[in-house]
């Protein structure tokens, strides 16, 4: 059975926080999609709030510290990343920027990636379009069509959680299942692609061999 691996990363400030409620759920939604297609899920949570100091010491010296470039590792290595912010002045947390602007430019091409945001009231959901979408279309990533946003009225309401998926409901149970399906399915066709760029490598001494030949 093949391991595919998800990675949430939670801007929360608080312990607990609502960002990092709704990244568990978003993740539980794909590792719940992916293991229906018979794949084990590893699913590992990235808490920025504990990064703090070490992304600002990063910016000083140019270095990461161990825990900050496992984190960092983490995250470039994942099958899929889900990535959640509260929103701070109608864009997404510094601390949230702070952590992407460390990760090589490259590093999540074609990589997808769920965008995801919580905030105080549902004016703000315009920052999933306007400032998650633009961030990571910069680092070429592949980010699934349905972004979640998640104002306070949505926390503790029933909403459509009774509803089966596809008939007609839109409350936050409905969008995170969508959204994890989504990332899940992206994530699911990845493995196969990536196997044939594999199979493409010729090693380094046949290389040589060859200019041997010529």
């Amino acid at each position: 059975m093949q391991t595919l691996k998800l990675v949430a990363v939670s801007a929360g400030l608080s312990a607990p926080s609502s960002t990092r409620l709704l990244a568990d759920r978003l993740a539980k939604a794909a590792e719940s999609r992916l293991t229906e297609q018979e794949y084990a899920v590893e699913v590992q949570v990235v808490e920025l709030r504990d990064l703090a100091v070490d992304i600002a010491k990063n910016f000083v010296t140019g270095f990461p510290s161990g825990e900050l470039e496992t984190a960092i590792d983490a995250v470039t290595g994942a099958d899929g990343v889900i990535a959640v912010t509260p929103v701070f002045t109608a864009s997404y947390s510094g601390l949230f920027k702070s952590f992407f602007d460390l990760i090589a430019p490259d590093a999540l091409t074609g990589k997808p990636v769920l965008v995801a945001a919580t905030g105080g009231t549902a004016r703000h959901s315009l920052v999933l379009d306007h400032a998650l979408r633009p961030l990571f279309a910069y680092l070429r990533a592949l980010v699934v069509p349905t972004a979640v946003y998640a104002a306070s009225e949505d926390w503790g309401s029933a909403g459509d959680e009774t509803l089966p998926i596809g008939f007609g409901g839109d409350g936050l149970p409905s969008r995170i299942q969508r959204a994890g399906r989504e990332l899940a399915e992206f994530v699911a066709a990845r493995p196969a692609a990536r196997d044939a760029e594999d199979d493409e490598v010729v090693p380094f001494e046949q290389q040589l061999a060859d200019l041997r030949l010529d």
